[in-house]
């Protein structure tokens, strides 16, 4: 027969932690209060609504309109141009 080794349960006890000293909160001095919103302050308008003024914006959305109106006209000569030329080949026949 074989013996058996009795084994010793080694326990071990958690070391001992000393309390932490929590560190004193800094004292903080009164915020400066900050100045208010005036994101929806009212002002008053520099020009009148309706009032007629040439801006940059007007000089483009005019130059804009001037390249719409002659690429509609240019378009529209290139389709009567077509409309001639099938009527000239269909009278051929």
């Amino acid at each position: 027969m074989v013996a058996k080794k009795s084994v010793k349960k080694v326990t071990k006890t958690p070391a001992r932690k000393t309390p932490t000293r929590k560190k004193p909160t800094a004292r903080k001095s009164a915020a400066k209060k900050a100045e208010e919103m005036r994101s929806f302050r009212l002002y008053k308008n520099q020009t009148d609504f309706v009032s007629f003024r040439i801006t940059r914006q007007t000089v483009y959305w005019s130059i804009l309109l001037a390249v719409i109106v002659f690429t509609q006209l240019w378009i529209l000569n290139i389709q009567m141009e077509i409309a001639d030329l099938t009527n000239a080949l269909l009278a051929e026949q």
